[in-house]
């Protein structure tokens, strides 16, 4: 895959993304909106800010469905970092 190709691919991902969370802008309570931008984060391979993301659902939304699947991709990223 030639630069022009990956970059073109990576516009059409982040493209994607925004238009699927546009209609839900302003709907749930944090968690989910949070739990969106991580797997954006992840993506756009930047891990850090997903990790952070994920505990701050941990921290702030215990009892959210999103915890724990913020829990199952926290996991993920340790075995993929192996």
């Amino acid at each position: 895959m030639t630069t022009f190709e990956s970059m073109r691919m990576t516009c059409v991902r982040v493209l994607l993304v925004l238009i699927l969370a546009m209609p839900l802008a302003g709907c749930g309570d944090g968690a989910e909106e949070m739990f969106e931008t991580a797997r954006f984060e992840e993506v756009q391979n930047n891990k850090e800010h997903a990790r952070k993301l994920y505990n701050r659902i941990l921290r702030d939304h215990p009892d959210s469905p999103f915890a724990a699947k913020a829990r199952e991709r926290l996991a993920a990223m340790e075995r993929e970092g192996r």
